[in-house]
């Protein structure tokens, strides 16, 4: 990083945001800010389907996944993926539409 650079500079160059999220690494105390800000990096982005991979475990991070995704006033839908897309490890999120005038 140089002098003129700004911290969000220096994170752009190692994080590339998709539609899916991997939640592996992550804290559970960590989830429901995560949720929140990849939800509103793919609204930016004009995304409406998104996967979040929260694993099969003791489902803890899928719980608080859910939890955070029903209380998203952006979020329309979720659901698990089929199992040949990772099953109950992974949920599937749909998005609202995008208002008129609105990204």
């Amino acid at each position: 990083m140089t002098g003129n650079d700004t911290p969000d500079d220096d994170f752009q160059d190692y994080f590339h945001v998709t539609d899916v999220l991997d939640l592996h690494g992550f804290f559970p105390e960590q989830i429901p800010e995560v949720v929140e800000e990849f939800v509103r990096n793919a609204i930016s982005l004009q995304l409406r389907d998104l996967t979040i991979i929260h694993g099969k475990g003791r489902s803890k991070l899928k719980y608080l996944v859910r939890k955070a995704l029903s209380e998203n006033d952006s979020v329309q839908a979720f659901r698990d993926a089929p199992p040949e897309l990772g099953g109950w490890g992974r949920t599937l999120v749909l998005l609202k539409p995008a208002e008129a005038g609105t990204k």
